[in-house]
């Protein structure tokens, strides 16, 4: 209880040290008149309540929820794209006092000072707003269709062609559900996939919330099978109510296990992972987790291996692992945020090589907090793998 409100003590410190950075910028800087100044900052104080607000009430499903969520997560990701832009404002008036300090040049008229600050208010407001519209478009369109073709080198000739369908980060809650799960599994049904791989973060909120919303995957058609692993965020919403829901409806959840995907010589090793973050709610250590699902096996047979953190590829390096499907990086959703997230996880998206294994991290079907997506498009990805036997 101690270390969660201290989180809550430091994330609603941030919260509102940002938004007194954006009043100052957006309000007090460009010295706006009465009474636009005074609706300026009861705006900036309500957005900043709406954050909270998103958080604390629109988990789940019900209509409430999404009227508190909408709001406070549209501006959640405005909030960003503010920061953003601003701070690299800010860089430039810095270099320019600078550059004026070496020459001996005076500093600009009071006049001018005010003009350009509010310009930059005027012009990042425009651009955050365009940027804004962009990327809600992006995330709520239906996700598009990635294919991919990767060549393993222990897959069964009979194998060749075996296509696997991932699913990840579908984040079902709020401002996603039913329709976008029956959306989602209509366009993987029309793949006719080999088999399904939904690789964490189902969901945001619980089961008694969102059950009726992931229903839709019942229908998900795969005659090898649709496989799970968890998300953090699935041990955010209760992991052990999720994993009873999705074995009931019919989804194999693999927890820091491996099963045989085939018959006989015509076969491979498939193995999923509790999330990392499994440890804090009494699950295994990271490195024992794989270590269960991966160590015993016959190096010789290929192996699929899922987690959902990129960076699980590292703790799997001593076991021969042929190609990991992960998620959890969304691409970085909001450009740049990628560069941030590049400080935890080793692979932001796409396809890597990492000492001898292929690791491919998928954007992401849906989207967390913010119904936005700029530069970083959702996928529903769908690979076909070939055998390094057949020429």
């Amino acid at each position: 209880m101690g270390r969660f409100l201290a989180f809550i003590a430091v994330a609603l410190g941030l919260l509102g040290g940002i938004h007194y950075y954006l009043w100052r910028r957006l309000v007090r800087d460009p010295g706006w008149r009465a009474p636009w100044r005074t609706a300026g900052s009861i705006a900036v104080a309500a957005l900043a309540l709406s954050v909270v607000a998103s958080m604390i009430l629109g988990r789940g499903h019900g209509e409430i929820r999404k009227a508190f969520a909408w709001p406070g997560y549209v501006w959640l990701g405005a909030t960003f794209l503010y920061l953003i832009s601003l701070a690299g404002t800010d860089l430039l008036r810095l270099t320019a006092i600078l550059a004026r300090r070496a020459v001996g040049a005076p500093p600009p008229a009071p006049a001018r000072r005010l003009f350009l600050a509010r310009a930059v208010a005027a012009g990042v407001t425009s651009l955050v707003a365009a940027a804004s519209a962009v990327a809600i478009r992006a995330a709520r369109r239906p996700p598009p269709i990635r294919p991919l073709t990767i060549r393993l080198q222990r897959l069964p000739p009979a194998l060749h062609g075996f296509s696997i369908v991932q699913l990840t980060d579908l984040h079902v809650g709020p401002t996603l559900g039913r329709a976008f799960v029956e959306d989602v599994v209509a366009r993987t049904n029309a793949l006719s996939p080999d088999l399904v791989a939904i690789t964490g973060d189902l969901i945001d909120g619980s089961v008694e919330d969102l059950g009726e919303a992931v229903a839709p995957l019942t229908q998900l058609r795969a005659p090898q099978g649709v496989f799970f692993v968890t998300g953090n965020h699935e041990y955010f919403s209760g992991a052990e109510a999720w994993v009873n829901e999705l074995t009931r409806i019919g989804i194999r959840v693999l927890q820091n296990e491996r099963v045989i995907v085939g018959d006989g010589s015509a076969s491979f090793d498939l193995a999923g992972v509790d999330d990392r973050s499994a440890v804090h709610y009494g699950g295994l250590p990271p490195r024992r987790a794989v270590a269960r699902a991966l160590s015993g096996r016959d190096r010789s047979r290929e192996l699929i291996f899922l987690a959902h953190q990129p960076r699980s590829a590292l703790d799997a390096e001593p076991f021969g692992v042929g190609l990991q499907l992960s998620g959890h990086t969304h691409g970085g959703q909001l450009w740049p945020f990628g560069l941030f997230v590049m400080l935890q996880q080793p692979f932001i998206a796409g396809l890597h090589q990492h000492r001898g294994s292929l690791i491919y991290v998928s954007r992401g079907t849906g989207y967390w907090g913010p119904p936005m997506r700029l530069a970083a498009p959702s996928e529903i990805t769908h690979l076909r793998l070939e055998s390094a036997a057949v020429a």
